[in-house]
């Protein structure tokens, strides 16, 4: 495999290895661990194409991360999420770390965009 994908995936990468003396890695929107071979990934604070390319990144379950981008435009994200405490604080997000929280630390579900996100996207 080549590409960002297979990077994500490697087993020579230590992210992905069960290593007993690691700290494990916190999901900064859910606040439940990430373990080392669930699905992960980086979500960039300020979206790429909105300047963000140089700016911070926290890793998430890709779960949370789908959720994320399944509700706002990356336009809305730049502007008003731009901050974890910020998503956090949102009342979308909120209901869904609410229901997030509830499942196991390596659970992953597909993620659909909502309805409303939908229509706007058929309404351009």
């Amino acid at each position: 495999m080549v590409g960002r994908r297979a990077r994500r995936w490697r087993e020579d990468d230590p992210a992905t290895q069960d290593n007993p003396r690691s700290e494990p890695v916190i999901c900064p929107l859910c606040e439940r661990p990430i373990p080392a071979r669930s699905r992960s990934s980086l979500h960039h604070l300020t979206p790429k194409l909105k300047g963000g390319t140089h700016k911070g990144t926290v890793r998430l379950h890709q779960i949370c991360h789908s959720a994320i981008h399944a509700r706002y435009s990356e336009a809305e994200i730049a502007r008003r999420l731009s901050a974890v405490e910020a998503l956090r604080e949102d009342p979308e997000i909120e209901r869904f770390v609410a229901w997030v929280r509830t499942k196991p630390d390596d659970f992953h579900a597909a993620t659909r965009m909502t309805r409303d996100r939908r229509g706007a996207k058929r309404d351009r």
